[in-house]
């Protein structure tokens, strides 16, 4: 792909400078930057529509502006000088013309600085399995995933394969080596990719997203024959990421899905955003299962509602709920009381954690 300078030159390389992840940039408004989650707006400079079709044939082809014209859409990819490689939706919004840009970052942060729970360094060596990282949209899911990968790559001899939509991290060979597909450049489908990956040879196979039964039942399938399989899911806990698997199904073939999830989901890391005590950026914060037994039995005889709980009572395996690790970062003096309750899901039980009481499983006081 050929570095172009174009005339959002600038732009990109202000947002790159700010640490911004995405651009909004609309006919007739200011250009919006999302930077560690929040949108700030570059003030001072509103493009026309001019200003913005001209940019885009500096960027991309006759055919792709043809294509915009016709549906009012046009996903493609561009390298710019002095800001890197982005992924772009041209788009129209009120008859205006819009364009959403999101940075591929080259560089994948190290896991200790983020801040993650040093248990994400074994989750990431596992050798098979399925692991899923999830939460909500701009929650960091794919930088987690990312600093995994890169992990493995710094200590692991893998054959690493992605399936993006689109690619947001591009990974250089080390110790690994990469073949990274985005759909809709690459490959048609998540499903033709991932149908064909297990004849590539991979030691681990990455899917951007679980979205259906197809992508599942073809991880099931790769890390029945000893690879690891790496996806995210939109759901807030591990919990809720067992039973959306589950909804999938039908009653009746749910006690088969219960007993394949239970034998081949190895980890789920859930994952927040906090506001650091700084001011500066954010910390994710995880909750973490691991398959222990206690955790397989719970699946297998659907007591998912159970989860939670076993995860509290996991720590000695490397678990943690949302609450233990808020309570950590607090006491690390890397977030504040008043954060940590904001995302807290039992405000009240962590305000008592944060004065030194707990409560057992008896309902007596402890510690």
């Amino acid at each position: 792909m050929a570095t172009v300078t174009s005339k959002l030159n600038s732009i990109l390389v202000t947002g790159v400078q700010e640490g911004a992840s995405d651009w909004h940039i609309r006919e007739g408004s200011t250009v919006v930057l999302r930077v560690d989650g929040s949108l700030l707006e570059i003030e001072g400079f509103i493009p026309d529509r001019e200003f913005l079709m001209s940019a885009v044939r500096e960027l991309t082809t006759e055919g792709m502006i043809e294509k915009f014209e016709e549906t009012g859409d046009a996903d493609f990819a561009f390298e710019e000088e002095g800001a890197g490689r982005f992924r772009a939706n041209l788009h129209k919004q009120r008859g205006m013309v819009a364009m959403t840009l999101r940075h591929v970052k080259s560089n994948v942060p190290p896991l200790e600085s983020l801040g993650l729970p040093a248990i994400i360094h074994q989750i990431a060596e596992m050798e098979r399995g399925i692991v899923l990282v999830t939460g909500t949209t701009g929650s960091g899911k794919s930088t987690t995933m990312a600093c995994m990968l890169e992990h493995m790559n710094n200590h692991k001899n893998r054959h690493i394969i992605t399936i993006e939509d689109p690619i947001e991290y591009a990974f250089s060979d080390k110790k690994c080596i990469f073949e990274q597909r985005e759909v809709g450049i690459d490959v048609i489908t998540f499903q033709s990719a991932l149908s064909h990956a297990l004849r590539q040879d991979p030691d681990v196979i990455v899917v951007g997203e679980m979205r259906d039964r197809v992508s599942l039942e073809s991880a099931i399938a790769a890390s029945d024959t000893g690879h690891l399989v790496m996806s995210t899911l939109h759901t807030a806990n591990a919990g809720q990421s067992i039973s959306r698997i589950l909804d999938m199904y039908p009653h009746e073939e749910r006690d088969a899905m219960r007993k394949a999830l239970s034998e081949n989901v190895k980890a789920i890391v859930c994952q927040r955003l906090v506001p650091r005590a700084s001011g500066k950026g954010v910390v994710p914060c995880n909750e973490i299962m691991l398959n222990t037994s206690t955790i397989k039995k719970l699946i297998l005889e659907d007591k998912i509602q159970m989860i939670s709980n076993a995860i509290a009572a996991g720590k000695e395996f490397g678990m943690m709920t949302f609450d233990q690790r808020l309570l950590e970062l607090v006491n690390e003096g890397t977030i504040t009381e008043e954060a940590a309750l904001e995302k807290s899901n039992n405000p009240e039980a962590l305000t008592m954690n944060l004065k030194g009481i707990f409560l057992g499983t008896d309902n007596g006081i402890i510690g």
